[in-house]
């Protein structure tokens, strides 16, 4: 090829190319500024960004995950509060069916009594109801509150990771907190009988028994404190697990901005200069024609 041409400029085509790829180069330098992302979608790099997908759905499962353990965790502090209202509540019930254990409490004042007996049994019942969370409920319904039926606690599994692995809240037994009733541990002919039936009830480690409610309140204390502190830990783990997967997804897909930032002001200058020499490339054919004048 002639190297002194109007008809073919290879001065000019080589010029253009490099300005051509400065260009493409400061393109994919800007996107990266402008989006903070040195893959910003698969045509950028579609492994890199595949595997980015799959941790955001990661992290978004673990979100939502939080999101139910945050339920969990509030029906489980409704259930405890009940159940430390209804213990406080059984030490004076066992204080006032320690005075009807007596045999020397009598008349008037072991009416007052029983009186008092069946208005905290009452209470304790209100509590097992009361404690609802987004109506529902791990304790159930109590017989012993006024015009109500006993029923069992609902059983719960709730999502606790990204992988749906679940954890499981079991609900109280129908009745578990219901006291015997007044008409069964009262009766007797003389005030010892019915002491004696008191004293029994106290003792009583069957449905319906001060004793047997007593421990089913402690050990629903301990079951629900211990789904608390586990539903709690696994909500820590969860937001740890999050920060790592971010700040691995961070590692894989963000941009530099302080090198991508040094990059462009050098694209800058290359396409300044490339624009110039394409310019200069472009005069060579006038510089001939000028030989002819």
């Amino acid at each position: 090829m002639a190297l002194n041409s109007v008809i073919t400029n290879a001065g000019a085509m080589v010029a253009l190319q490099s300005l051509n790829k400065t260009n493409d180069m400061m393109d994919v330098t800007q996107k990266r500024i402008s989006t903070g992302y040195r893959v910003a979608d698969s045509k950028d790099d579609g492994a890199a960004f595949a595997v980015a997908q799959k941790v955001r759905g990661d992290v978004a499962g673990l979100t939502s995950a939080n999101e139910q353990l945050g339920g969990a965790t509030g029906l489980l502090d409704t259930t405890l509060t009940g159940l430390k209202s209804i213990s406080e509540t059984l030490s004076s019930v066992k204080s006032v069916m320690t005075k009807l254990a007596d045999d020397k409490i009598t008349g008037e004042e072991r009416a007052n009594y029983e009186s008092q007996y069946t208005q905290l049994r009452q209470q304790v019942g209100s509590f097992v109801n009361d404690s609802t969370y987004n109506g529902a409920s791990l304790l159930g319904t109590s017989g012993a509150a006024d015009g109500a039926t006993a029923a069992a606690g609902t059983d719960f599994n709730v999502v606790r990771s990204e992988k749906l692995a679940t954890y499981a809240l079991e609900g109280q037994d129908s009745g578990s907190f219901d006291l015997g009733t007044l008409a069964t541990i009262s009766t007797g002919t003389t005030d010892a009988a019915k002491a004696l039936n008191w004293k029994a009830a106290l003792a009583q480690t069957t449905a319906g028994g001060f004793a047997y409610v007593e421990q089913k309140v402690n050990n629903a204390l301990n079951q629900y404190g211990n789904d608390s502190k586990a539903i709690s830990n696994q909500v820590s783990y969860n937001k740890s697990k999050m920060e790592a997967l971010e700040t691995g997804l961070g590692a894989l897909i963000d941009a530099d901005l302080a090198k991508e930032s040094a990059r462009m002001q050098s694209l800058t200058i290359r396409q300044q200069l490339g624009t110039t020499s394409l310019s200069t490339a472009n005069q060579a054919p006038s510089s001939l024609l000028s030989l002819f004048r």
